[in-house]
């Protein structure tokens, strides 16, 4: 697969945008930056703020945000963040990433997995 530059530039302005409108309690702009399927599995605005409020604190109040590089995984272009928890625990989140037919970027899942951090 193919990237440019602007593609790495829209996907993390799309990510951003998301958690900007987290920080906001903006239901309608966050669920915007969501793909179609995902859009269909929550079906409303307040549905899927309501899940990512429940499941996925560090998605919805990160105390700090640091952007990666992007990767595939299994065939999905996917945008490491690492988020702080707002219980100070430090999490990596992966962004799937799906390109619209308009050749914009929407978020088409994301995943948390533990970071092993060691104090040296």
């Amino acid at each position: 697969m193919q990237f440019t530059e602007s593609d790495f530039i829209a996907i993390r302005s799309v990510i951003e945008s998301q958690l900007e409108a987290f920080q906001k309690d903006n239901a309608q702009d966050a669920f915007a930056f969501a793909s179609p399927g995902i859009q269909e599995q929550f079906r409303t605005p307040e549905n899927f703020i309501q899940m990512v409020r429940k499941h996925y604190p560090a998605v919805y109040r990160p105390r700090s945000v640091f952007f990666e590089n992007i990767t595939i995984i299994q065939s999905n272009i996917t945008q490491p963040v690492l988020l702080l928890s707002p219980h100070g625990i430090p999490l990596r989140a992966l962004y799937l990433m799906e390109k619209q037919p308009d050749e914009t970027w929407r978020i088409n899942g994301c995943f948390l997995i533990s970071v092993e951090a060691k104090i040296v």
